[in-house]
């Protein structure tokens, strides 16, 4: 089998040297496997991914010396994958149309876990509706859909950097979104659906992502699907141990580049905070 491996950054602001980090690994172990490298625009968001970023993504990956075989592909131009993919989890009874609002979850459901930042609420069972709910919609558009998780079974899976890792379906996580109400699929059904169509044989990225492998592995269940191995990386942090955002702006690529910085500056920058976070 070719290895195949994926570069997917979000067009909502500038790369910083997590990115970076990130994206230089998922290269060099498509190098080292001799296989092939897959440039992927995660630009689904309408309201704030721009145009304008892209470019900037691609101009700093290639100062960083990044190289792909495959890309850039945009998911703002793969609609028809996604809904072919939520057709056929409609179809298997893997997916629901939720009408509870965000304040009902909230109140109703156990706390998220506080290892997780942004975690949404565990969606509570007793808000489901009944078994088969949503199989003769024939469009997602205008409500949430969900994933009927398998409430107690463990997901497991193995990682090239964490090894042996185990999460509990409705333990630590919930039913989640797979279409949002604004009629944009949601992360897990979009990533899944292109790894999926352009044969991805590993994924690396940060670990803060470990628990939505477990959701990504059930909904590749779901389609029969068989999954790509996994490589979770250290998140790159700032000096007050924060994991690092877009909207750290100083330690962009891009501001590093005006500040004269080569490639090679940036990367080991990337590595000194990955060695101040865990010291």
């Amino acid at each position: 089998m070719i290895y195949r491996g994926r570069i997917a950054p979000t067009p909502t602001g500038d790369l910083h040297v997590g990115h970076a980090r990130t994206f230089v690994a998922a290269a060099r172990r498509a190098e080292e496997h001799r296989g092939e490298m897959v440039l992927r625009v995660e630009d689904l968001d309408p309201l704030r991914c721009r145009a304008e970023y892209t470019e900037r993504a691609i101009e700093d990956l290639e100062w960083l010396g990044v190289r792909w075989s495959e890309g850039p592909l945009h998911q703002s131009l793969r609609r028809e994958v996604y809904e072919s993919v939520w057709r056929r989890l409609r179809d298997a009874g893997a997916i629901y149309p939720c009408t509870v609002s965000r304040r009902e979850v909230r109140d109703a459901a156990h706390a998220p876990h506080e290892d997780e930042e942004g975690a949404e609420p565990i969606f509570p069972p007793e808000l489901r509706p009944a078994a088969g709910a949503g199989r003769d919609a024939t469009s997602p558009a205008g409500v949430v859909w969900r994933f009927r998780v398998p409430d107690g079974e463990v997901v497991r899976f193995s990682d090239a950097r964490r090894g042996a890792q185990a999460f509990a379906a409705g333990v630590d996580f919930g039913d989640f979104v797979v279409w949002r109400k604004d009629d944009v699929p949601a992360y897990e059904l979009a990533v899944v659906a292109d790894d999926v169509a352009m044969g991805i044989t590993e994924v690396v990225r940060g670990e803060d992502l470990l628990r939505s492998t477990a959701r990504q592995l059930l909904v590749y269940r779901a389609l029969g699907a068989r999954p790509p191995a996994w490589c979770h990386l250290p998140l790159v942090r700032d000096a007050h141990g924060r994991r690092l955002a877009k909207r750290h702006d100083a330690l962009s690529v891009r501001e590093l580049r005006k500040r004269g910085m080569t490639a090679e500056e940036v990367l080991a920058l990337a590595g000194d905070e990955e060695r101040r976070a865990s010291a």
